[in-house]
């Protein structure tokens, strides 16, 4: 799912070590864990899968799962924990995926003092200078991350896909695993472009291309949504808006495909936790149609929403910013459980268009945990651990807690870092587009800049925002402290 990033390079000067520390103090969060909180010695698969030639592909900087609209990550330090590894093949006409997920729940004893610290912080908090982990880090960034060249246990799904990418066959079971390469989005880029990527990295874009052709074909929509990126050039900071790389989408698709088929599995089963988004209500399409219209982007009553997505180009100022109104659909998601074969009323992701879980971040997020494990009882045949089923009621919640907990922090973050790269700037000009204007108050909304790629709030004394328009502004506030930046019109 999309979302904004935002990347710090180099180290913060003193006032935005300050309010980040402040932030941190604010909401009691603590990178530390409680001395009794260790991870167990985990049993060795039975099954070897350290022949298989998996290989990971991660950003520079680790970023948190979906879908959060604004993303605050630690600096581009080389990432470590590494929750999935993949290994991709021809197979007869069609493919075969195999897709190494961390086996997280090899080391955490239920109900032990590190499960019950993991169920207190519920995600992994990231910060422009650092993260609050999940797991200690010498779990998700060294036994339990599946790093290069190390024996790891994990959950290997292999999912066999017909020519058309369309699911045929699915398969999870413990084994022992061991990657052989970690690449990064750049470099996988490049090397397909160049076409000198060998077959099973080269069938990234292949698979990935076919499944986005059955999102297309079955309603789902990808958000390609740019981010802001801030670099420590020369001793001051620099912003940028970046557009995600095409293999990162086709990345994406690998880690949608494994969602689908686990909620598929559990939903066979009758029993499971349901990464779930009602479709949007009609007054939420009709404010993104008068969006569109405000920002002279055409939108056709016989085309779809989803259809209008894929034909824009985030590279474009007034596109990128319908792009990042466009993520107002997706609030709502929430995960929902069921058992016993009573299936809940919804039991789809709207932006997927298909049923989904999370289950392929466990080293990041509490609920995939879960699911690995009524995924991995489902396919053996076994039954799901009691420990499993009796987390499932209050998981929901938690997950819920722990989103809204996620959200603060990065939303405060972005406001921080804005804050702290325009404090010397007050009563200076910039040129942006008004790229949000509230319906009540339309004197009241954002402000897109050209440079440097700050989105902020602006408000006018009197005339209505120009929703759409370019304007020239003036910055009257830039408080690192309060975590505020404001514009008005110049």
């Amino acid at each position: 799912m999309p979302r904004r990033h935002i990347r710090v390079t180099g180290a913060p000067e003193a006032p935005l070590r300050a309010a980040l520390t402040a932030l941190r103090t604010e909401l009691g969060v603590s990178e530390s864990f409680p001395s009794e909180a260790v991870p167990a010695t985990p049993a060795v698969p039975e099954y070897d899968a350290t022949d298989i030639p998996l290989f990971t592909i991660d950003p520079p900087t680790r970023r948190p799962p979906p879908p959060f609209q604004r993303v605050a990550s630690r600096p581009p330090l080389d990432s470590t924990d590494l929750d999935q590894a993949m290994h991709l093949s021809r197979q007869g006409t069609g493919y075969r995926v195999r897709y190494a997920i961390a086996d997280v729940a090899a080391f955490v004893v239920p109900g032990s003092p590190l499960d019950l610290e993991t169920h207190r912080r519920v995600t992994t908090l990231y910060f422009p200078d650092g993260k609050i982990p999940l797991h200690p880090v010498l779990l998700s960034e060294g036994a339990a991350s599946l790093l290069p060249g190390q024996p790891r246990p994990a959950a290997l799904w292999t999912i066999d896909l017909d020519a058309d990418g369309r699911t045929l066959a699915v398969d999870v079971r413990r084994a022992l695993v061991r990657s052989r390469a970690k690449l990064d989005y750049a470099g996988v880029q490049k090397q397909i472009d160049a076409r000198t990527a060998e077959e099973p990295l080269a069938l990234l874009k292949e698979i990935g291309e076919a499944r986005e052709r059955l999102e297309i074909e079955r309603g789902g929509i990808s958000l390609t949504v740019p981010e802001q990126e801030i670099v420590e050039r020369d001793h001051t900071y620099e912003l940028n808006y970046r557009a995600p790389l095409p293999a990162e989408g086709w990345n994406a698709q690998i880690s949608l495909l494994t969602g689908m088929a686990a909620a598929d599995l559990m939903l066979g089963a009758g029993t499971g936790v349901l990464r779930t988004l009602p479709a949007a209500p009609d007054g939420a399409v009709g404010r993104l149609r008068r969006t569109a219209h405000a920002l002279h982007i055409d939108w056709p009553h016989h085309v779809s929403y989803a259809a209008l997505i894929r034909s824009l180009d985030p590279h474009r100022p007034h596109h990128a910013a319908f792009l990042l109104e466009c993520t107002t659909l997706l609030r709502g998601a929430g995960y929902t459980v069921f058992r016993n074969g009573l299936l809940p009323d919804i039991t789809t992701h709207s932006a997927v268009a298909a049923p989904y879980a999370h289950c392929t971040a466990p080293l990041r997020r509490l609920a995939d945990r879960y699911a690995t494990e009524i995924c991995l009882a489902t396919v053996s045949g076994g039954a799901v651990p009691e420990w499993v089923l009796a987390a499932l009621d209050t998981l929901p919640k938690e997950m819920a807690d722990g989103t809204r907990r996620a959200g603060q922090v990065e939303r405060a973050c972005v406001d921080i870092v804005e804050a702290a790269l325009l404090k010397d700037r007050v009563g200076e000009f910039f040129d942006g587009c008004v790229v949000d204007v509230e319906e009540r108050r339309p004197t009241v909304g954002k402000v897109q800049l050209d440079s440097p790629a700050v989105v902020a709030p602006i408000e006018s004394d009197a005339e209505p925002l120009p929703l759409g328009e370019r304007l020239r502004v003036r910055l009257t506030q830039a408080d690192p402290a309060a975590a505020r930046v404001r514009f008005a019109p110049a």
